[in-house]
């Protein structure tokens, strides 16, 4: 039997980057060929399939910030990859994949797959560029597009605001595999016995500045609080206004920021965490949640896309409305004065990720889907 070959175009970063691998890593070898084409300077590590065997790459000036010249570049360049390589379908994830994967595929006509992974135009509270992300969007869903939305809220956005017909707007879970004990690494970071965490760069979209309104909030009360944020690198456009806040609200001893570190050492501390805090305006279906359900961790989360997929309102966690931050507060106070309740959404947290978010058991759906609309 020929295999079904599939060309993933993207910018390999982020969560994007950890999909793509969850994806070309349990996809069936035996029945599914994967050819990589990704940015030159987004990830280093290699692309393998399920038998650790490295995969086809081609890298081309694929960047997150839009720059025409390169973009236009890229463009060309993967119209001569799939001239030469001819795929059977194209997923293409992130927004600058998919306008270069959709844009290259009108001389290549296959069908598209278009996963955002929480769509650009979500980065502009509002006003022109909004507009322009928007209708870029709506321009380039018209061509060999299907939205493969990551969750179903972006499935719901994608159909009420950019305008895929419902059959044309499918649904992938971003999961993941099951976390080990053994995956658990070590780590000589200084924290208290006792702290809530998060994952997530400070940014507009992660809306960090709110978690410390809310540390600021529980601290009159338990003053012992502790927020451990991770994943603080180098793309954290808020970072200064956040280390601003804690200092002028007096919350050094309260929160830790800690960069980049691997993702075993991440697992490690979100297991011994009290509880997961996400603050986000908007997600496409947040890996780092899904790690912290895996990892048997009751959730307090903002009410957003992806957010609210993941975390069902007093089951196995909060989902807070309005972006309150008094809420979130008492919600939090709550689980940690309550180890009965807060355990009971533990449990629920694990029994929430093996029946919705485990990959081994999705991974199905994905293969099914390439096979169903391949031309």
């Amino acid at each position: 039997m020929t295999k079904l070959k599939v060309a993933h175009i993207l910018h390999s970063v982020g969560g994007v980057d950890v999909s793509l691998r969850l994806i070309s890593g349990n996809l069936d070898p035996d029945r599914f060929d994967s050819i990589i084409i990704h940015g030159i300077n987004d990830t280093k590590k290699p692309f393998v399939n399920k038998n650790g065997e490295a995969l086809k790459e081609y890298k081309l000036p694929i960047n997150r910030e839009v720059n025409l010249i390169q973009d236009l570049k890229s463009i060309r360049e993967t119209i001569k990859i799939l001239k030469r390589e001819r795929p059977d379908i194209i997923h293409a994830h992130s927004a600058k994949g998919g306008i270069i994967a959709r844009a290259a595929s009108i001389f290549h006509k296959v069908n598209v797959l278009h996963t955002p992974q929480a769509y650009s135009y979500l980065s502009e509270p509002k006003g022109f560029k909004r507009s322009v992300f928007l209708t870029i969007e709506k321009v380039f869903k018209r061509i060999n597009s299907f939205l493969l939305a990551s969750s179903n809220s972006e499935r719901d956005r994608g159909i009420k605001e950019v305008g895929y017909k419902r059959e044309r707007a499918l649904l992938f879970n971003n999961c993941i595999l099951p976390i080990s004990e053994q995956e658990l690494i070590a780590h000589n970071i200084s924290l208290p016995k006792d702290f809530i965490c998060t994952v997530g760069r400070p940014s507009f979209q992660k809306n960090i500045e709110m978690m410390i309104e809310v540390v600021k909030t529980i601290a009159i009360k338990k003053p012992e609080i502790h927020l451990v944020i991770m994943g603080v690198g180098e793309y954290s456009p808020n970072k200064e206004n956040v280390e601003r806040l804690t200092k002028e609200y007096g919350l050094e001893n309260n929160i830790t920021l800690i960069p980049w570190i691997e993702r075993e050492k991440i697992f490690s501390i979100v297991k011994k965490s009290r509880l997961y805090i996400s603050t986000a305006r908007y997600e496409g279906l947040p890996y780092s949640v899904i790690e912290a359900l895996c990892l048997g961790k009751s959730c307090v989360v903002t009410n957003s896309d992806g957010n609210r997929d993941l975390v069902k309102d007093d089951f196995n966690g909060y989902v807070i409305q309005d972006n309150s931050v008094e809420m979130m507060a008492n919600r939090i106070f709550a689980l940690l004065d309550n180890d009965e309740l807060r355990e009971k959404f533990e449990e629920n947290a694990k029994k929430r990720f093996d029946e919705h978010f485990n990959i081994l058991n999705n991974i199905q759906n994905l293969e099914s889907t390439y096979e169903l609309l391949r031309k």
